[in-house]
């Protein structure tokens, strides 16, 4: 295969007065390299050098082909200038890969020049590898010539280093846990990917305790580290601005408002500047604030209150919700525009009962922050290790509270643990301590949410079957599917029938009560 060149007259180099290398020339100085064809590219007003060139490469290489090429640049420094004459000669050469190698000569021509043919190389314009050259060390009596393929897949090293680089921002967000769910896993890594390379707005979604303050201050670290942003992280709990004072709050307030010395505020906005600002339970602003709110974020500007002009604060958004967003504004509770600015990359964070696989992990997780904050080295016997973990894991057990329960209860053992041991008894005691916690906050909610599906007919079923319609109906609402929803309900029962066919069962439940699957869709 031929090998073809392609690059600048050196106008400086090529002449030799500095030193006897010129590095054009030099091309076909190198052993193992012929030069089969040289493409110079040239400018009228360096024409007698080029020409100079052309015989002196012929001169010491008869069996290279050097064609001139002129190309005449008004300012070899305006890089709009050269890289839209180096794109039409590209364009125009017609290259042929079957039966010809190309390369670009990096070593002459300006910096400009340079960038210009990496890009087109990199972007195919150019089929071509890049070739570096240099003049001969002290000790070697020949010329340096170096080929770099823009191909990263040969790299190995580096790719594994992009690789790792890569893993450790994936596990930045994941805490430093080793999550095993393969969905909650791609999310991460979906998340990585968009926070590292876009500014626009990142809505959250999920329960309350699945995570949402903490994924939202580790993409706020990953941003900083990348050097995306360069300012703090503002977490605004979005239920504490209704009204004049949480305006304020937010906005801030110039003392003509009130009057008053001493009542002027900057506002979180404009704390925010040039970082990050997580508007936590967005789901809970009323109308007025979402309004002034959406200004804000399209422009960076607002105006505080008792202001007769606008400031400015550039900021990236993070929004955390455990509502449904489209509900919310389907029944004009939420402004339309103010969620399509803010959906442009939603990400909804999956409850702990759909991420069993990774209650292990997390287990060691709260074991190890326990252990730093309380200056003791925990550990469970082992079987109330495996007790612990079956409870855990148990369809049956929803987590309410996801992983804030969660913690909470490895907490509790902890700091009950004598010289840091958990046994079965103290695993038995969280058990219940959990499950009358659960029935408690759910007592009252039943015959709110049975009154929500069902109207005023809840209000005749019995205080004995009241607990577990709504059980059942927390579940359904939770569930992908009839039968997943079965499946959860009867878990253990289904381990002592024949025929078991769990969504059936559950539909025939249902019907009981006047109640249909989708309804609950």
């Amino acid at each position: 295969m031929r090998n073809v060149i392609i690059g600048f007259l050196g106008t400086k180099l090529d002449m030799g007065r500095k030193r006897r290398w010129k590095p054009t020339p030099s091309l076909v100085t190198h052993d193992g390299f012929s030069v089969d064809r040289l493409e110079l590219l040239y400018d009228n007003n360096h024409n007698r050098l080029a020409h100079s060139v052309k015989h002196e490469i012929e001169a010491n290489s008869p069996e290279t082909e050097v064609v001139l090429n002129r190309l005449d640049l008004d300012d070899p420094w305006d890089f709009e200038e050269v890289y839209s004459k180096l794109f039409d000669f590209a364009r125009s050469y017609g290259f042929d890969e079957d039966r010809e190698r190309y390369h670009i000569h990096l070593t002459t021509g300006t910096h400009v020049a340079q960038i210009c043919w990496f890009l087109l190389a990199e972007s195919r314009h150019i089929p071509a590898h890049l070739l570096q050259t240099g003049p001969p060390s002290a000790d070697a009596g020949h010329a340096k010539l170096d080929i770099i393929d823009l191909d990263l897949r040969r790299y190995n090293a580096l790719q594994h280093r992009f690789d790792l680089i890569s893993q450790e921002y994936s596990d930045l967000l994941k805490g430093g846990i080793e999550t095993c769910n393969e969905a909650y896993n791609s999310l991460i890594s979906q998340i990585e990917h968009v926070a590292g390379a876009t500014r626009a707005p990142i809505l959250l979604l999920g329960e309350t305790g699945t995570g949402k303050t903490r994924l939202a201050e580790r993409i706020h670290t990953l941003k900083l580290d990348r050097r995306i942003i360069k300012g703090r992280m503002v977490h605004v709990n979005c239920a504490t601005l209704n009204g004049s004072d949480g305006i304020a709050m937010l906005f801030g307030q110039r003392r003509g408002y009130t009057g008053q010395a001493g009542s002027e505020r900057n506002g979180l906005l404009r704390e925010a500047d040039g970082g990050m600002l997580f508007l936590d339970e967005i789901d809970e602003l009323g109308l007025r604030e979402q309004a002034v709110i959406l200004h804000a974020i399209e422009t960076g500007r607002y105006y505080p209150l008792g202001a007769d002009y606008e400031v400015t604060s550039q900021f990236q958004v993070i929004a955390g919700a455990n509502r449904d967003l489209r509900r919310l504004a389907a029944e004009g509770q939420f402004r339309q525009d103010l969620l399509s600015r803010l959906t442009a990359w939603t990400f909804e964070i999956p409850p702990l009962r759909q991420r069993r696989e990774d209650i292990e992990p997390n287990l060691i997780h709260e074991l190890t922050r326990a252990e730093k904050e309380l200056g003791v080295q925990y550990g469970f016997n082992l079987d109330a290790r495996t007790r612990y973990l079956k409870f855990c894991r148990d369809p049956a057990t929803l987590w309410p509270g996801n992983f804030r329960d969660f913690g909470a209860s490895v907490r509790r053992m902890c700091v009950l643990a004598a010289r840091g041991r958990i046994t079965r008894s103290m695993v038995e005691d969280e058990i219940r301590r959990l499950r009358d916690l659960w029935s408690t906050s759910h007592s009252d909610g039943d015959a709110r949410l049975l009154s929500k599906v069902m109207g005023r007919e809840s209000a005749e079923i019995d205080l004995f079957d009241r607990a577990q319609l709504a059980q059942v109906v927390r579940i359904c609402q939770s569930s992908a599917s009839l039968s997943e929803a079965g499946r959860t309900l009867f878990a253990h029962s289904r381990e002592r029938r024949k025929s078991t066919n769990d969504a059936d069962r559950l539909r025939k439940y249902l019907a009981k009560y006047g109640l249909d699957w989708e309804q609950f869709r």
